[in-house]
Formats: C-alpha cells, sequence, structure tokens
C-alpha cells in the first residue's frame, strides 16, 4: 500500500509539473510581495466587473520559476465560458519575435547574412521606390540609396510601412497588418507590396511595418518550407510550445480567447480578423496564436541565452545580439511612436530594448527586451532582474495599451528584493 501512494504520488507530481510552464516557486522565495502581487488579482477583477475586458491570463517567472499564474473572467462572454489558463490568444506582433528566433537560426547555419541583400531573395524590392512627399500632396518617387538589408527586416529600418498607421500619405496605399495573409499566399503579399513605395531610405528610419512578415518569407525561400514548420521544427517543438501555431486546429478552437463585439470605448464594432478568417499564408509578423504558458517557455528560453531544459534554440552570443540595440544615432528613432510608454527604448533583432533608465512611463532596466500584440497580448523580460511576463487578453482596442503600462507597473511595484 505505502508503495502505491508513492507511485500515485509520483504520477500526481508529474501532472502537475506538466501543466505549469516552469517549475514552480512562492512569491516570498522570488523576491515578490504577495500582497502586491495580489493587486493584479484586484486589478484585473475591476476591470471585468467594469466590462472594459472579457477575461486574461498573466504569467509571471522570475530566476526560471513560475511566481504567479492566474486566469481571470471570461474566455467568452457570448458562451459564458471562464477563461482556462490554457487559453489560446491571437498573439498579433508577438509573433514578430518567434519569427526573428527562426531567421537568426539561418544566421547561425551561415544561411542568412545580416547583411545580405533583400532582393537577392526577392528581386522585386530592388525596383521599389521612396515615396518622398511634396508640397502639393503629390509623392516623389526617388531611387533607394542603398539596398535594403536582412538586418533592416530584423529591425524595422527597411523604408517599409503598415496600412492604417498614422497620417504618412504612403500608409494609406498599404494593406493592413494581417490582410494579405488572410487573402492570399506569401508570393501574393510580395507581388501586392513590392510595387508600392517605401516611406524611407533604407537604414534610415525605425518604421513599424510589414519588415517582419517579408523576414517570414526570407525564412520560407532559405528553407523551401512554410514559416510554420520552421517555427515548429526548430522553436515550438524543442520547448515544448504544444499550443503555438499559424492556424488553430478544430479540436482546440473552443479554447481560443475572443473580444467583446464592441470596444468598450466607443461602442464600436471590433473583431479579431486572424480568429473571423483563417490565413492563407504564416504570416510572420502577426498571425500566430498561442497560451501564455507556451510564451512563458519561449521567454525563459531566451532569458537563459537561448536554452530551455536542456534543448538549445540559439546560441547565448546570438540572444546576446539579438537583445541589443541596433538603432544607431543616425537612424531615427521612432519606437515610442508605435508603444507611447517605448520612449527611452532602440530596437533590436526583433524586440525593443531598453537603453536608459528613466524616461519610460514604466519601470524596468537597461537591457530589458519586449515586445507586444495588436489583439491584446504582451511580452517583456527583463535581464537585470531574471524576470519574464507575459500576458493574455483578447482587447484588439486602445485599453491594450492600458494593460501593458499598467501589468508592468503593478509587477514592478510589487517586486520587495
Amino acid at each position: 500500500m505505502k508503495r502505491l501512494s508513492v507511485l500515485a504520488a509520483a504520477v500526481f507530481s508529474a501532472v502537475v509539473g506538466h501543466a505549469q510552464p516552469l517549475p514552480v516557486t512562492t512569491p516570498q522565495e522570488a523576491g515578490f510581495s504577495p500582497e502586491g502581487l495580489q493587486r493584479l488579482n484586484a486589478f484585473f477583477e475591476r476591470e471585468i466587473k467594469a466590462e472594459r475586458v472579457p477575461g486574461a491570463v498573466i504569467a509571471i517567472a522570475r530566476n526560471g520559476k513560475l511566481v504567479h499564474y492566474e486566469a481571470h473572467g471570461l474566455l467568452n462572454k457570448a458562451t459564458g465560458t471562464p477563461m482556462p489558463k490554457d487559453a489560446i490568444f491571437a498573439l498579433a506582433s508577438m509573433t514578430k519575435i518567434m519569427t526573428s528566433v527562426g531567421a537568426l537560426q539561418l544566421t547561425e547555419d551561415g544561411r542568412l547574412p545580416l547583411k545580405s541583400k533583400l532582393s537577392d531573395y526577392y528581386p522585386g524590392f530592388a525596383n521599389m521606390k521612396v515615396g518622398v512627399p511634396q508640397s502639393d500632396g503629390v509623392l516623389k518617387l526617388v531611387p533607394q540609396e542603398r539596398p535594403i538589408f536582412i538586418h533592416d527586416l530584423f529591425r524595422h529600418t527597411s523604408g517599409l510601412t503598415y496600412g492604417g498607421r498614422g497620417n504618412h500619405p504612403i500608409s494609406r496605399l498599404y494593406p493592413g497588418g494581417t490582410d494579405p495573409a488572410i487573402e492570399g499566399n506569401t508570393q501574393a503579399f510580395i507581388d501586392r507590396i513590392t510595387p508600392l513605395p517605401l516611406a524611407h531610405q533604407p537604414g534610415t528610419v525605425f518604421e513599424y511595418s510589414f519588415s517582419t512578415d517579408v523576414l517570414g518569407a526570407v525564412v520560407e525561400k532559405v528553407t523551401g518550407q512554410r514559416l510554420g514548420a520552421v517555427l515548429y521544427a526548430g522553436v515550438w517543438k524543442p520547448l515544448g510550445m504544444n499550443d503555438t501555431s499559424f492556424n488553430v486546429p478544430a479540436a482546440k478552437k473552443a479554447r481560443v480567447a475572443m473580444a467583446f463585439a464592441n470596444n468598450p470605448l466607443d461602442g464600436k464594432l471590433q473583431s479579431i480578423p486572424v480568429i473571423d478568417k483563417e490565413t492563407q499564408s504564416d504570416c510572420g509578423g502577426a498571425c500566430s496564436f498561442g497560451t501564455v504558458g507556451d510564451y512563458l517557455r519561449f521567454g525563459q528560453m531566451l532569458m537563459n541565452g537561448g536554452e530551455l531544459d536542456g534543448k538549445r534554440v540559439l546560441s547565448p552570443q546570438t540572444v546576446a545580439h539579438m537583445t541589443s540595440n541596433h538603432l544607431t544615432p543616425e537612424i531615427k528613432n521612432m519606437v515610442a511612436a508605435v508603444e507611447p510608454h517605448r520612449d527611452g527604448f532602440g530596437f533590436g533583432l526583433g524586440v525593443a530594448v531598453r537603453t536608459t533608465a528613466g524616461l519610460s512611463a514604466v519601470p524596468g532596466n537597461p537591457g530589458e527586451y519586449t515586445w507586444n500584440g495588436a489583439f491584446g497580448t504582451a511580452f517583456f523580460a527583463d535581464p537585470k532582474e531574471k524576470l519574464v511576463v507575459v500576458v493574455g487578453t483578447a482587447a484588439p482596442g486602445d485599453l491594450r495599451k492600458y494593460y501593458r503600462e499598467q501589468i508592468q507597473n503593478i509587477v514592478y511595484g510589487a517586486m520587495v528584493k
């Protein structure tokens, strides 16, 4: 009987351990105040009660161990389904970091040099002109002063842009972030944007853009595989990210977090396009899905210098290069134009990087790297504090930016050592 009890305990321990994305610790052992972390629960209780967000999942790791992992509210208000910890979220631009890691694996293989020309892979980019707005509103088209490099795709200095952002006349010519992937395959996307003008000379301005989508297309060109297959083999499978993909399988669709039908700020209709209609291609900039737990493991891999549970994804040197600022003083830094609390940040190879203490609207340390998703997800990692935080909400409106800031304020406010 005693032997059976020990066996049962071992099985239970294995099941519980498997259910958690990382080994578990207590807030006190990790240097957090339990009362401080309780403010996260109280915050979401207020927001959910006010019907500003359906629900949320948040995970915090420090020193490689899980400190806080909670689900709040509803997965889907229409069905009344409670939010589970393994809810699947549309990750939007948090896809960019994973795509960048997949591309850097090719760089480590000697197959994708950062200073190779984009036109070596897709010749149409060599013919793109730069649009210069004139006083009469006409766009003057001028040649590129230098080619677009793969390096430019990683750091958003390609001159490309996104449609529907700001009042830039060239932005109005571009499609929305997920539109090309919903409408067609990778080559159709390339054929759609290469006839358009660039918003800036390559290498001169950080302009948030389709750069990472193009980087994903380059990964496909180099490997001869779809981006999802590359990321599955090189990132998702080794890290045990079993719920991360570009299209959610039918058996898992009931776990997808759904936004309110109307934006709680203005009452206008809102949606998450990649949920409403499946993508036809694996867009590296905005189209993946995954759980908070999966992404926490991905973030911890980066924090560990490219390795988790004995599985190496990148070398420590590559991760250090990735998470360093790659915007030179000559490059116009527009990172804070994307997210207002990003003052004091530069940009590395797929992640924003904090370069200065202070300036930002949220606490943190130089070396922090981060990026978030337009449908309500967030990720940041602070190497000095050995801290990794992942947040999932289905909030495609402007409230998502409010949540990013408040969560970071609460997390650092709960740290006592």
